[in-house]
């Protein structure tokens, strides 16, 4: 394995390098390595620079190798000097050992190395806790930065299928780093960043449910958390409360689509049931406006892309008219593929009916049910987008031309649907 660490590149005498973190914790697993960090003791930035490797950021001393682009990082030791995640101080001196790195680390399964003769450094019993399926905090150093709860409940998403399970004294400790207000310093572009990976993994609606079982999610997404106990109509909702309803219908835009503006449409579709006045529970009238105006407000808290916040608006304002598509009059169905761009955005569009049917589907008991309204919306696109405008435009003039398109979309539909 020496040679695949040093990779031809001269060495000082006292420098040791391990491999660290996630890809040990996924050799350990069987998980098919993606990328590898290496860590670096006894050697200066000064050497790492004499060897060829760059330097990347300027937090901390991060060197990418001259021929293989990994990661290098220095050995390092933190401590606390102020509040949130940004309140350290490091030591990356030579001196700094294997043992005090992987002792400053979150997990105890992220806190196992491996040096250049396979051998595994394990301090913290990380080998223990992935036997055990446990994700464990290494000391209670965790406490201090509140980005490691997200870390933790993304770990909790990306690891369910291996069954892995938070201990009870990791979780207990979130509650109390919550309780101390150490989530409220999280930097919006932070939050966004992990929620992100943690919607274009697997199981994302674990990710949701650990933050919202230690506290944290009414503190960063107090719109989701909202809608936890808040019911629905049990003839269209047999699960009843909206926020299991809504953790439901993820798992079902987790099934269809990969793409991230599919599962945060899905995630915040019905954002505006939290806002119904209790006098009206469990009926949601106008809850599609109210969620429409949630979402951009969302959008505008946190860094979201313009591509989520444009695509969760839409499904928020129109999902029911999506799901009445076949009792729709003529018009209707136009006046739907209009105020969704459908004419000018079809991919967007195949994206809103995507989150629809995973809403339809994400119900207790109606997982399997028939969604025709996709296949209908879609052959009304596709029949409505078929006239001849250019023809239609040469025989009209001025304002008369949309109208003149929009009475042949109509009866294009009204011929689509008479056959």
């Amino acid at each position: 394995m020496a040679g695949t660490l040093n990779q031809n590149v001269s060495y000082n005498s006292d420098m040791q390098i391990f491999l660290v973190g996630g890809a040990v914790r996924d050799e350990q697993l069987g998980i098919s390595l993606k990328e590898r960090d290496w860590c670096v003791v006894g050697a200066t930035p000064e050497i790492l620079i004499a060897n060829g490797y760059k330097q990347v950021g300027k937090d901390f001393p991060v060197f990418l190798h001259p021929k293989t682009n990994e990661e290098y990082a220095l050995a390092r030791m933190e401590r606390k000097t102020g509040p949130g995640y940004h309140g350290f101080t490091f030591d990356f001196s030579e001196t700094v050992s294997i043992e005090e790195d992987l002792s400053r680390r979150d997990l105890t399964i992220n806190a196992i190395a491996k040096d250049d003769e396979g051998n595994l450094i394990d301090p913290h019993g990380g080998l223990k806790d992935i036997e055990k399926r446990m994700l464990r905090h290494v000391s209670d150093a965790f406490s201090e930065d509140p980005v490691r709860i997200l870390r933790v409940a993304k770990f909790a998403a990306r690891f369910s299928s291996f069954e892995f399970r938070i201990s009870s004294g990791t979780m207990k400790l979130m509650r109390s780093m919550v309780d101390a207000g150490e989530v409220d310093t999280l930097a919006p572009d932070r939050v966004w960043r992990e929620t992100e990976e943690a919607l274009r993994g697997k199981n994302p609606r674990v990710f949701f449910e650990v933050l919202r079982n230690c506290g944290a999610l009414e503190r960063l997404l107090p719109e989701l958390e909202t809608l936890f106990g808040v019911p629905q109509p049990a003839k269209w909702h047999p699960e009843i409360d909206t926020g299991l309803h809504t953790m439901l219908v993820l798992d079902q835009a987790e099934q269809r689509s990969p793409e991230l503006s599919v599962r945060f449409a899905a995630l915040t579709h019905d954002l505006g049931k939290g806002t119904t006045p209790k006098d009206m529970l469990p009926n949601h009238p106008g809850h599609e406006a109210r969620g429409a105006r949630l979402v951009r407000e969302l959008g505008n808290r946190l860094p979201i892309p313009k591509s989520c916040c444009d695509l969760g608006i839409i499904v928020a304002q129109f999902h029911t008219h999506c799901h009445r598509a076949l009792e729709l009059r003529n018009t209707s169905i136009l006046d739907l593929l209009e105020k969704t761009d459908a004419f000018r955005r079809p991919e967007r569009f195949e994206h809103f009916l995507i989150a629809c049917e995973a809403d339809a589907k994400g119900r207790t008991g109606l997982e399997n049910r028939a969604y025709p309204q996709s296949d209908f919306l879609r052959e009304a696109l596709a029949v409505a987008s078929s006239i001849n405008a250019k023809a239609i435009a040469e025989k009209n003039q001025g304002a008369k031309i949309p109208i003149a398109i929009r009475e042949a979309r109509v009866k294009a539909i009204e011929n689509f649907r008479e056959l």
